[in-house]
């Protein structure tokens, strides 16, 4: 989901439009588990962490020397359902996958204080890697969920494996410009009533990422974004069932306090300490907050690399799942 997009329901990625979703896996024989921390064993479970209940799944099996990988999701307040169905299958073969709904979020228990501050969000994450019994994690962010990875590896770099980051927000100011760009090729009417309007009423300069909220209302906005989101139509609209069958929505909840917090000003500045191996994938459709802002992203880290799925979108991992499957497998479970 486009980080600027404040959706009306969450969006749930499929693998193809030809096959049907995969199962989320058979769990594993209870030999294979019998010295795994119970926080780790295969299925679903739920903990109170930091004050919220959160729902996570562990699936998948790894060496013993390959630490388990968390799929932190974006949205801001999707879920993880999507990534479980599409990836899943393919990247449990070789690692131990961890899929957690965020506060808020999915299956996850919206918190009555409604705390959805980001360094709320990062002690979330450290509280369940202390519950899984674990030293180091590694982490795969897609969206916001980038947002979110960057902001605990600086906080607990010691703790974190790997990075991987899927088309993420890093860089607002800088990703809405390069946004606004599409604003102007695809809506160019909409682009000239507010592309003048550099001021707001108090006298302060309006920043690119407000051009599309001003410029498209509603419906207009939706199609924009998803027009700026997926290079196939088609594979929306399947996405569209499958979120439908998972029963879950986006409350609106999280994305609201991120954004009145100030979100759409982000800037990530923490990169000497994400020292650890960061792999960056880009889709190359991708005009939501991919192209030029993801590739100054890898430059930018210290042990930073940076991959493009060429076919693929926002949702880099739908167009491409084996490509995906082969270049993050292949990072996080090599030595």
């Amino acid at each position: 989901m486009s980080f600027i997009t404040m959706p009306r329901r969450t969006r749930v990625i499929v693998l193809a439009l030809s096959l049907a979703a995969p199962s989320l896996g058979s769990p594993r024989p209870l030999a294979a588990q019998a010295n795994t921390p119970p926080a780790l064993i295969t299925g679903e479970h739920q903990v109170v962490l930091n004050g919220v209940r959160l729902w996570y799944r562990v699936a998948g099996t790894s060496t013993p020397h390959t630490p388990p990988v968390l799929f932190l999701h974006g949205g801001p307040g999707y879920n993880s359902y999507s990534f479980a169905q599409l990836e899943g299958p393919l990247l449990e073969k070789k690692l131990r996958m961890i899929y957690l709904d965020q506060r808020g979020s999915g299956r996850s228990e919206r918190p009555w204080t409604r705390d959805y501050k980001m360094q709320t969000l990062v002690e979330d994450v450290d509280q369940l890697r202390r519950t899984l019994g674990v030293e180091q994690l590694s982490i795969i962010g897609h969206s916001f969920g980038g947002t979110l990875a960057l902001e605990y590896a600086a906080a607990h770099p010691q703790h974190v494996a790997k990075l991987v980051l899927v088309d993420i927000l890093y860089d607002a100011p800088s990703q809405c410009r390069y946004r606004a760009q599409g604003l102007k090729e695809l809506r160019p009417e909409a682009y000239a009533r507010v592309a003048k309007d550099t001021v707001d009423s108090a006298g302060v300069m309006r920043s690119f990422c407000e051009l599309e909220f001003r410029g498209l209302r509603g419906a207009e906005r939706e199609s924009f974004s998803n027009e700026m989101m997926f290079p196939d139509s088609l594979r929306r609209k399947v996405q569209e069932r499958v979120d439908s069958a998972s029963g879950l929505r986006n409350t609106g909840e999280l994305s609201n306090a991120l954004f009145n917090a100030g979100l759409l000003t982000y800037q990530f500045k923490a990169y000497d300490r994400l020292t650890m191996p960061a792999l960056v994938v880009v889709g190359g459709k991708d005009r939501a907050v991919g192209g030029p802002p993801m590739a100054e992203l890898a430059r930018r880290l210290p042990n930073g690399r940076l991959v493009t799925l060429p076919r693929g979108g926002h949702f880099a991992y739908l167009e491409e799942a084996e490509a995906f499957a082969e270049q993050v497998g292949r990072f996080l479970a090599g030595s």
